[in-house]
């Protein structure tokens, strides 16, 4: 059997950083993901914001990764070329007797770093600067540093980067059991045994159960279920900064934000669930998300959702990143309760694990490491000559197969057979947008599992939406007799 020297728990954006920045080094490592791909738990289900920093305590490791994870941000971006927009922020206060809570997050923001933060209480300048925003507004902190990002972009590449430097992935190969052996771990999993020097446990939800598995220090992890509403595109300007609502005596309320690819967000809610899988959307959540939908920005066109869905936080009861080797279990490193500002904080998360690995290995630079990486080409991108071009020398990219969000058959076979290529409807979905547009998948699911069969070659019934037993062909209508 092969001795790894790390294997990484779980793909989503902190694992996958993790093996991005280890994957600098010359190691032998290895990801282990329970689902059909990366970016399947929380890292796919969130509100897509790179945050500025003001939010987590002073001193704390949330605020430290926070800050460090938004400067990283924008070249990260362009090296491994996933797309990031600088929009800005603002939090909004709506009366006068809550004005030090908003001083409050600004003092703690200078404290943590977080740059160009500014409290604006003219309410011309503050309509100025969003138009929508509620009448009632007392005040807004402005945080010009705050953005947004496609989650399941940087997830993928980061994964596809690692991969491409040398790091195994595994996928539909649940860990079940951790074990100390001599010399490193031994994680025994559904598809076999596996054996690592060190073990990188970044399991989202999971997490306490791997570390309560090695440690008599136990953690809880609560899966906490946001539900979100996502705006059609015609509804993606209606706010240009990202707003949040700042805690009074009413709640918290939701945020509104628009997204990288013009759509407008609205949510979350925070629920505190038991089951770690349940990712359903709720009546009464929807319920709650929507009465407090419009506490901070007017007229919001709630008629243009086109969609609503859920995900799941890991929230520790310390509420902070633990990060680090576990006491008593050398070898074994957390990295456990990411939960917001997980997704802003993982570029410097990955290069903390891969710090910690990094001594405790002795490793050395790996000369051969490709720190770029291509995305997806989208034909819109290009000139008229540009796109005709292409299309003479690939015909693919002039086969329009989701009309929604006009994605081309050729990048779907891009989808298809880059590193860590899609397996799946959804798969393909989250690196292309077939199927994330106002029909949802209506019209360009049966084509796009035409090319995945035929790419794969798989048979129509085995093509699955999310993989496992999420198949959508049960049988034919016209059965031969």
């Amino acid at each position: 059997m092969t001795m790894y020297d790390v294997i990484i728990i779980g793909a989503g954006v902190a694992g996958s950083s993790s093996a991005r920045e280890l994957s600098r080094y010359q190691v032998r490592a290895c990801v282990l993901e329970k689902d059909e791909d990366v970016c399947c738990g929380t890292s796919k289900a969130n509100s897509a914001i790179v945050h500025a920093g003001y939010d987590a305590d002073e001193g704390s490791l949330m605020a430290k990764l926070n800050v460090q994870g938004n400067q990283m941000m924008e070249e990260l971006s362009k090296e491994l070329d996933f797309p990031f927009k600088r929009c800005g922020s603002l939090v909004v206060c709506l009366s006068q007797e809550d004005l030090p809570g908003l001083q409050a997050l600004h003092n703690r923001g200078v404290k943590n770093g977080v740059k160009d933060l500014q409290i604006i209480l003219d309410k011309e300048k503050i309509h100025q600067l969003e138009p929508n925003l509620t009448d009632e507004v007392a005040g807004v902190l402005y945080a010009p540093t705050a953005g947004i990002v496609c989650p399941f972009n940087m997830n993928i590449a980061m994964a596809e980067n690692a991969c491409t430097n040398g790091v195994e992935f595994r996928f539909n190969t649940e860990v079940q059991k951790i074990q100390k052996i001599a010399g490193g771990w031994q994680l025994t999993t559904s598809t076999g045994t596996y054996e690592a020097r060190c073990v990188v446990n970044a399991a989202g939800v999971y997490a306490d159960r791997f570390h309560n598995m090695v440690s008599d220090k136990k953690i809880h992890i609560t899966p906490r279920r946001g539900d979100y509403c996502l705006l059609d595109k015609s509804a993606g300007r209606h706010v240009e900064h990202t707003i949040f609502a700042l805690p009074n005596k009413y709640g918290k309320g939701v945020l509104v934000t628009p997204t990288v690819h013009g759509n407008l967000l609205v949510g979350p809610t925070a629920i505190d669930i038991e089951d770690k899988e349940s990712t359903a959307t709720t009546r009464e959540g929807l319920d709650e998300l929507i009465s407090k939908a419009g506490m901070n920005v007017k007229n919001l066109p709630m008629r243009q959702v086109i969609t609503s869905f859920a995900g799941l936080r890991a929230h520790e009861d310390g509420h902070e990143f633990i990060i680090g080797e576990v006491e008593g279990a050398e070898g074994f490193i957390d990295c456990a309760g990411i939960e917001s500002p997980g997704l802003t904080s993982a570029p410097a998360i990955g290069k903390m694990v891969a710090e910690i690995l990094r001594e405790k290995l002795d490793l050395q630079p790996d000369p051969d490491f490709q720190g770029t990486r291509k995305g997806i080409l989208n034909p819109a991108t290009l000139t008229m000559e540009e796109r005709n071009a292409l299309i003479r020398e690939k015909p693919a990219y002039g086969n329009i197969i989701c009309r929604c969000e006009m994605v081309t058959e050729g990048e779907i076979l891009d989808a298809i057979h880059r590193p860590l290529g899609a397996r799946s409807l959804d798969g393909v979905k989250r690196r292309t947008r077939a199927g994330m547009g106002r029909c949802q998948a209506g019209f360009c699911s049966p084509r796009t599992m035409e090319i995945l069969a035929r790419e794969l070659g798989m048979s129509m019934f085995d093509i699955t939406k999310s993989g496992g037993a999420s198949r959508l062909v049960v049988g034919t209508n016209k059965d031969q007799i």
